[in-house]
């Protein structure tokens, strides 16, 4: 007699039927999930990265190809870069963290960098871990973890990430080093491209606390068993402020700033937690639904237009099928089309025929201050082109 199936075991069979026979799943990155943080109201994205689905593949299916994605020459300049700052055993990475998170602990003249090679996802996983171990029993010491792999639950099943660096401070604190190849222009850089840095780095963040809690755990157990009465046994600490290096002005040389993420590990946190119940996302589509690339167009059409989507400008640059659901958001006259700012100041009107009723009093609460404004907007209009014709 087969065991008897789990919640955890039910999800996953019904993931793999809307993902589609015998399509393997996509793995989960920081990119992705930082993607979820940044339009948590998605629908759309959550159960298909939920699922596994590979949507450039669906997108291209879709007859909406997506451009989404970094240049080759981007990708070459960046792995330039990024190995110019980890040069000489991190020495120029390594003074940049003290210089700008920790400068009352001691300059990293001779810091661990360890060997993290092994075979398959897991098995870096579990070397990561042992090195964070021994870090840890080694206070006062500088360690510098160079393309880490960690692991972190998602819906159910580990995701596995892989930051740029983690450097551990000798007190123990762990810190997130993201490297990327957008410049630092007298000191600042492009906010959208920070904001986005932040979310990726958010994930990585999460995934180390929810590792410095097991080692704390372990830590307390090991204490307990000793009957070691008042033993530190916390949990290494995760800093909440990262480093981003990215090169100075026009030029190759490295620059850094500590960038503090907090607001967006709570909102990542929030909607990692939102996609572990997208059960409720997939018990509520119709029989049979599947975006599988290979089922014909229509029906694949409509799978997917069976789950809402919040499109916005912004998904242009962070998700596969935007092109697909700004075709759909614009016949459809939506407003969200317009982006995000407006639609909040629009309130309860959704489409662009709503809007335009509301601005000409064929329809919409007088008393709405939205509807009252565009109102009073579309007769100061109406002055200005009258005055204009005279």
């Amino acid at each position: 007699m087969p065991p008897p199936r789990t919640r955890g075991t039910a999800l996953r069979h019904r993931l793999a039927e809307l993902r589609g026979p015998d399509v393997p799943a996509k793995a989960l990155d920081a990119r992705a999930l930082a993607a979820l943080a940044a339009n948590p109201g998605c629908a759309r994205r959550a159960i298909l990265d939920g699922a596994g689905v590979n949507k450039a593949a669906l997108a291209g299916a879709l007859g909406s190809p997506s451009a989404f994605g970094q240049s080759q020459f981007a990708l070459t300049r960046g792995n330039a870069f990024e190995a110019k700052v980890k040069a000489d055993g991190g020495a120029e990475l390594l003074r940049l963290v003290h210089d700008k998170l920790d400068r009352s602990a001691e300059p990293p003249v001779a810091a661990r960098v360890p060997d993290l090679t092994a075979t398959g996802p897991r098995g870096r996983t579990a070397r990561t871990e042992l090195e964070l171990r021994e870090a840890a029993a080694r206070p006062g010491t500088w360690t510098l973890l160079d393309h880490p792999m960690l692991a972190l639950d998602v819906a159910g099943s580990p995701a596995f990430l892989e930051p740029d660096a983690v450097v551990v401070h000798p007190d123990g604190g762990w810190t997130v080093v993201e490297i990327k190849s957008f410049p630092l222009l007298d000191g600042s850089a492009d906010p959208a491209k920070v904001g986005a840095a932040a979310r990726q780095a958010a994930v990585y963040v999460l995934a180390l606390e929810e590792l410095a809690a097991r080692l704390g755990a372990e830590r307390e157990g090991d204490a307990g068993a000793e009957g070691a009465e008042g033993a530190s046994v916390s949990a290494p600490r995760v800093r909440h402020r990262i480093l981003l290096v990215c090169p100075r002005d026009f030029s190759n040389l490295p620059a850094a700033s500590a960038v503090d993420i907090r607001k967006q590990r709570a909102v990542t946190a929030r909607q990692l937690a939102r996609l572990t119940r997208i059960e409720d996302i997939a018990d509520a589509l119709p029989e049979g639904t599947c975006f599988s690339p290979e089922l014909p167009a229509e029906a694949l059409t409509a799978s997917v237009e069976s789950v809402p989507a919040a499109y916005a400008p912004e998904c242009l640059s962070a998700c596969e099928l935007a092109f697909h659901c700004r075709s759909r958001s614009r016949e459809a006259g939506a407003v969200t089309s317009l982006g995000r700012p407006v639609r909040a100041e629009l309130g309860g009107l959704t489409t662009v025929e709503d809007v335009l009723a509301a601005a000409r009093g064929e329809a919409g609460d007088p008393d709405d201050p939205a509807v009252a404004a565009l109102r009073r907007a579309a007769a100061l209009r109406a002055e200005a082109l009258e005055a204009a014709c005279r």
